[in-house]
């Protein structure tokens, strides 16, 4: 079976070279499926009856039918339906296939597509590394490619030609070993550019004129132990999230300073905690996740996917010949396979090619010390990587065993800028230099934002399946009796809260009433609005109006779809840091006049993203949901400003509201926006553990 193709790539004239994909070698559309020639016939069992070709990503339908995740998600946007029984089915009952038929699907064989310079057969999933590491036919398209966008670039790299073009002539080394980026012990890394169903939207990219400039972006996986002397003792993490939200994964929001977590210093924030304890929990409800990451245990392992990001310059680096360049070879040997490198890698948008961002301290190439910060890497095991990428470096590293053999260009009088701050990865530190000649990297001023209640225009239906109700409670009660509650929030808290109520001890008249619950927020008391007050202030009218016979008490109760474990719901805790709060779901359930927003204004270079993801808008299938932010990229707009978080709910788009809007409709707003934008936000906290 042959996937649909052009001219033989091969035969195409330099004059008409188009852009190929990377991971199939064929011409597409970037939302289409990859396209690949099959050396045989393939069972139609193993054909997606929407595109009649060899499944991709394959998904299940809980009706027995198993499509192309591409083609299903592309159908559904239209129907509600299965295309092959025309059953009523919604996308997100759909479940990946097993992995006996995604692998039975990788291992199907296929031709290069490079027929006349490369006759090479091989299963479907090696066909990526085969078309960046080893074929001939690839290599000579890509620089026909080149060529064509920069014919000037010969030029440019002339003074650089003839030192790489000797490096890689050196004997090749076949030996080498393991994980691309250290601090991690599974060598698993994702590009957040796939279309894994649920990871990353388009929100990073620019316009589409600066997609020949964009960085890599990378993210890892690794396994992280948390040890604690107290079994009990709080993590302190706070995260949002979960498959009963638009989120999806369970993300990490914030870490607190000097709790366990924030002295081990192994997560950020922005992580995806994929696994606890061996328990995945990529698909489970937040309240699940919550019950999961508070058991009690001595020793807490993580499976979480960490951000790597990619850093992007205002400058260019001078390339004039009068640059001291060396050419070094470096052979890193590793003790066993499960040691990582500790190599930072990163593509630059301003010249071809992979240099090296940082190496991180006790890390193998750090103890040997002949790599450096902004070395270019020329070759890794005798494979030309002068125009390769960090995937590219990925896959050969974790293709080799036991040598890692380097061989890079040092410009001497530049450094690399470190625009990964303190807080996007663990391994990070902030730097005051940049690529342009050393001069300071100029942080930008944040004055303090003034909160505002939602505006009319921006109200929004809640989410699908919460729901919150008034209540009047009225009691009697003598005059130096207590109401029996202790409340939390205040307008003058981080969030901008409104006063809740965090416990009904068994002393006052609202236990004996019993209409009063934790977690309900409290509107007024004998007609005297609490909403707008602060935590003090809120206290202050809630005591003098409890020496009166009659108390009247309006609150609101919010209820979410899925009932909550009471043994998610978080105890006072015995540290000053942290008291019980509603989890994160609950304030999803909060009405739109209650919200109290802020404005955050990011500004960027033409070549840079603004460097957030976002989830949630309008789909017929689950009506509207709010817009989250999923993920913000290290090292960019969005994380340099700070005041983002993940779980943050965007409002508005330079005051545009985004209530009832579709993903599809906002993202092309975001790209719209080429040096400033202004994101009118709600922080909801993330459910601490």
């Amino acid at each position: 079976m042959l996937g649909t193709m052009g001219e033989p790539v091969g035969e195409e004239p330099i004059s008409t070279v188009r852009e190929l994909c990377h991971e199939c070698g064929q011409f597409h559309l970037l939302p289409d499926n990859h396209l690949y020639n099959f050396q045989d016939e393939v069972d139609d069992e193993l054909v997606c009856h929407i595109c009649l070709q060899p499944l991709l990503q394959p998904m299940d339908t809980p009706c027995g039918h198993t499509y192309c995740f591409k083609c299903l998600e592309n159908f559904m946007q239209e129907y509600t339906f299965c295309p092959m029984d025309r059953k009523k089915l919604s996308f997100q009952y759909c479940r990946k296939s097993s992995l006996l038929v995604r692998n039975l699907l990788d291992k199907l064989i296929v031709l290069c597509p490079f027929q006349e310079d490369c006759k090479h057969t091989m299963q479907r999933c090696e066909l990526e590394a085969h078309l960046q590491n080893r074929c001939p036919g690839f290599r000579k398209y890509k620089a026909q490619l080149e060529s064509k966008k920069n014919p000037r670039s010969r030029l440019r790299g002339d003074s650089l030609s003839k030192l790489e073009a000797n490096a890689l002539k050196e004997p090749e080394i076949v030996n080498g070993l393991s994980t691309l980026v250290a601090g991690s012990s599974i060598a698993a890394v994702v590009s957040l550019e796939t279309a894994e169903p649920g990871l990353v939207n388009p929100a990073f990219d620019g316009s589409e004129e600066d997609l020949p400039q964009r960085a890599s972006l990378l993210a890892e996986t690794s396994v992280i132990e948390i040890h604690r002397d107290d079994p009990e003792e709080e993590l302190g993490m706070r995260i949002v999230g979960g498959k009963d939200t638009a989120l999806g994964n369970i993300v990490v929001q914030e870490v607190i300073r000097d709790s366990v977590a924030g002295t081990d210093g192994k997560i950020a924030p922005g992580d995806h905690i994929m696994e606890v304890n061996g328990v995945n929990i990529s698909s489970v409800t937040h309240s699940q996740a919550i019950f999961l990451l508070r058991q009690p245990c001595t020793t807490l392992h993580l499976l979480v996917l960490q951000e790597k990001g990619f850093t992007t310059r205002p400058g260019q680096l001078d390339s004039s010949p009068t640059i001291n360049q060396e050419v070094i070879h470096v052979t890193l040997i590793k003790r066993d396979q499960s040691e990582p490198l500790g190599i930072k890698l990163i593509r630059k948008s301003d010249e071809p090619g992979i240099f090296i961002l940082d190496l991180l301290d006790g890390g193998l190439a750090s103890k040997n010390g002949k790599l450096s910060r902004n070395d270019k890497v020329l070759s890794i095991n005798g494979q030309d990587l002068r125009q390769g990428t960090p995937e590219t470096a990925a896959q050969i590293i974790q293709s080799s065993e036991a040598r890692v053999n380097f061989v890079v260009l040092r410009q001497s009088g530049i450094q690399l800028s470190d625009s990964v701050e303190d807080g996007g990865t663990s391994n990070s530190s902030s730097s005051s230099s940049s690529s342009n000649g050393g001069s300071p990297v100029l942080h930008r001023r944040r004055p303090e934002q003034s909160h505002y209640r939602r505006k009319s225009n921006y109200q929004k239906a809640l989410p699908q399946g919460y729901s919150s109700q008034e209540k009047v409670v009225t009691v009697k009660k003598e005059p130096k009796e207590s109401l029996g509650i202790t409340i939390g929030g205040g307008r003058d808290c981080k969030h901008r809260l409104p006063v809740y109520v965090t416990s009904v001890q068994p002393v006052g008249c609202l236990f004996r009433d019993g209409r009063i619950k934790k977690g309900d927020v409290l509107l007024s008391i004998n007609n005297i609005e609490l909403t707008h007050l602060s935590y003090n202030e809120a206290v202050s009218a809630l005591k003098s109006n409890a020496a009166l016979h009659t108390v009247v008490l309006k609150a609101l109760e919010i209820v979410v779809p899925e009932k909550t474990f009471e043994s998610a719901e978080m105890p006072e805790s015995k540290f000053g840091w942290a008291s019980w709060a509603p989890l994160w779901v609950r304030w999803l359930g909060l009405p739109s006049h209650l919200h109290f927003c802020q404005d955050i204004v990011l500004h960027k270079s033409n070549s840079e993203s603004w460097g957030f993801s976002i989830v949630g808008g309008f789909e017929e299938n689950k009506g509207s949901q709010p817009f989250f932010i999923k993920t913000i990229v290290p090292g960019t707009p969005a994380f340099r400003d700070r005041r983002l978080r993940c779980g943050d709910e965007i409002v508005a788009v330079n005051g545009v509201s985004a209530v009832g809007m579709s993903n599809a409709a906002l993202i092309p707003m975001l790209k719209e926006q080429r040096n400033k934008v202004t994101l009118t936000v709600v922080s909801w906290p993330g459910s601490l553990v």
